[in-house]
């Protein structure tokens, strides 16, 4: 019953669409005064979508085996929990829970606008329900999750053991708050294009969509490299997996539309460069998702492999993409030209340096993600791209961006000058000299890593006393500057600092190297209601007598049958101690997996004080108006 009334709700649904766009079109053509009919058919339209969706998780929650959804991606033994976010662990789910968020966006931007230009937002609504029309058909004709299975099975097949965990569950609905979010960025921005709209006060405006979008992206981003760090066993925060990638290139789009958005409110100028940047970052987030539900790249992430559902979110994307082109070579007007001079030393000046590199590292990350694919599909050879790519092409650029970056805050808009910016230098000599003497006794390149080092450091340094020194007035950007530059920094000394012991050992057995010792100690298997764990006892002592007992597990689940590696992770305030098991295929050992990994925590609080600094600045946004 729940999936009869969750298909049905998605038909009544892109029937509203229908409706909404016959009167949008009738009202921008006959009325001064903006149609309530209309938002209260979008509301209907987010009515039907939710009721949809509540459908398709009371089938989970039930069990309910008739719906081929569930049946693929659940099981009677799945905890209650995991029975919920398995409706967004599967790809025709997750798609419904984008069409949910698309639909709750245009709704929420009918209610905060109202004080907009009328012809602007029933545009900004038709370009939305264009997107919304492509995922109603796209979920209903490829992707439904509401399909029947007769004779109904009498048990499912499981959800992925991997996606078994809280941070995964929570994951993709708040990343999809971000990918979601650009929607409305990019038809606001086709909507003010179209009418020269595009404005301070429009940018003023849009301000506030771009810091939900960018926050929601930030968090979810973050969330998904702690549940890689612990649960996949990598031991690190990021691999350039192919996803993680197709998630931090809206992100860098998004951060650099960030900063241009502020140029344009206060000078009106960079309009190009908004628009671009509008378009790029939703592009990016379709771009995203048709690589991930295409199945074309080879990752844990991925949810499908269906080059027909992949194909129509190919011709989909390139659809909204020459719409955009379209608009923006007939429409866009460039009447202020003579404003777009900068002075070579001013904020505007440093904030576009920035937004090239940012730009750079965009294309490399593009290149990197995408020329495998082309590669493969040219000459059938298979090659991965790994992190030595992405370090030597984008390390050389990161001392300057961190340097431009740091200098950029002091500098005054239009116009700025160079006296009184001793202390710059002073911070420049004090973070050369620091950097100096971490490396130094450490048996890695010295120069590049002082260089590096030394760069982070003075960003640090200069967002520190920022933060510390100025008043609330601007307590958002020093806030999320610091939170930046912390975060550099932590990546920096993380990758210098981190040590790492990989040895086959079996029950009773000690490894001993020049420094730390392990002891395999004992093997203790547990029954859990849908798993059999397999939990090991490893007693480490380090150079300097430090001794620690870790319980790494091996998860056997029994559907799917599917082992997986469970680390255990000793964190304190400077260094995690962090421990893999796998078996060794037909032998008794095991095959261990010890590093250290210093300046892990920081590396998550960092992301949190930039997330905290853009929420800072939402709330002064709406305070002020």
């Amino acid at each position: 019953m729940a999936s009869l009334i969750g298909h049905y709700s998605l038909i009544f649904g892109l029937f509203l669409s229908i409706l909404i766009i016959f009167f949008s079109i009738k009202n921008f053509r006959n009325s001064l005064i903006f149609d309530n009919k209309i938002i209260s058919f979008s509301f209907l339209q987010l009515f039907f979508v939710i009721l949809s969706f509540i459908g398709l998780i009371i089938s989970f929650v039930n069990s309910d085996f008739s719906n081929e959804t569930v049946f693929n991606h659940s099981h009677t033994t799945k905890p209650l929990f995991y029975k919920i976010s398995g409706t967004w662990g599967n790809h025709e789910g997750s798609l419904l829970l984008w069409l949910m968020v698309l639909t709750l966006f245009l709704f929420l931007f009918l209610l905060k606008s109202k004080q907009q230009n009328k012809k602007y937002r029933i545009l900004t609504l038709l370009f939305q329900q264009i997107i919304i029309i492509g995922f109603f058909i796209f979920i209903l004709k490829t992707s439904n999750p509401f399909n029947y299975i007769y004779p109904i099975p009498s048990e499912g097949l499981g959800l992925n053991p991997i996606l078994q965990d809280p941070a995964l569950a929570i994951h993709p609905p708040i990343l999809y708050l971000g990918y979601v979010g650009s929607s409305i960025i990019f038809s606001s921005t086709l909507s003010a294009m179209t009418l020269n709209y595009i404005s301070q006060k429009w940018a003023s405006h849009i301000k506030g969509w771009i810091l939900i979008s960018w926050i929601f992206l930030t968090i979810g981003i973050l969330l998904g490299s702690i549940w890689a760090y612990y649960e996949l066993g990598w031991g690190g925060f990021w691999f350039w997996d192919p996803v993680e990638n197709v998630s931090l290139m809206p992100w860098l789009a998004l951060t650099t539309l960030l900063h241009c958005i502020l140029i344009l409110e206060k000078r009106l100028i960079l309009k190009s460069w908004v628009i671009i940047l509008s378009i790029s970052t939703f592009s990016l987030s379709m771009c995203g998702t048709f690589l991930v539900r295409s199945g074309i790249l080879n990752s844990v992430h991925t949810f499908a492999n269906d080059p027909g559902r992949g194909f129509f979110i190919l011709i989909f994307l390139f659809c909204l993409i020459f719409l955009s082109l379209f608009i923006f070579f007939f429409f866009h007007q460039t009447n202020d030209k003579k404003n777009y001079e900068f002075f070579w030393l001013s904020k505007e000046t440093a904030i576009l340096i920035n937004n090239w590199f940012m730009m750079y590292f965009l294309a490399v990350i593009l290149i990197g993600t995408t020329y495998p694919i082309f590669l493969e599909v040219i000459n059938a050879n298979k090659i991965s791209v790994g992190p030595p790519f992405y370090n030597k092409l984008m390390t050389p650029f990161l001392i300057p961006f961190l340097f431009v970056m740091a200098i950029g805050p002091k500098l005054k808009w239009i116009k700025s000058d160079i006296k009184n910016k001793l202390n710059l230098i002073l911070f420049l000599i004090l973070s050369i000299l620091l950097s100096a003497f971490i490396i130094k006794n450490l048996s890695v390149s010295f120069l590049i890593n002082t260089i590096l080092v030394s760069s982070g450091l003075y960003l640090f340094l200069i967002t520190l006393k920022d933060f510390i020194s100025k008043s609330f007035a601007n307590l958002s950007q020093n806030l999320a500057h610091f939170g930046f530059s912390l975060l550099i920094l932590s990546i920096l000394l993380n990758n210098i600092f981190s040590k790492e012991i990989i040895t086959n050992m079996k029950v009773g057995e000690t490894f001993v190297s020049e420094k730390i010792q392990i002891n395999f100690d004992s093997l203790v298997k547990k029954n859990i209601k849908n798993y059999d764990a397999l939990i090991g006892k490893f007693e480490i002592e380090n150079e300097n007598g430090e001794f620690d007992i870790l319980n790494p597990e091996l998860r056997i689940y029994n559907q799917p049958n599917v082992v997986t590696s469970e680390a255990d992770i000793k964190t304190d305030i400077f260094t995690d101690k962090f421990i893999t098991m796998n078996l060794v295929q037909n032998q008794e050992y095991f095959n261990i997996r010890y590093q250290i990994k210093p300046f892990m925590v920081w590396i998550w609080f960092s992301v949190i004080l930039i997330s905290l600094g853009g929420f800072i600045s939402l709330l002064k946004r709406k305070y002020e108006n």
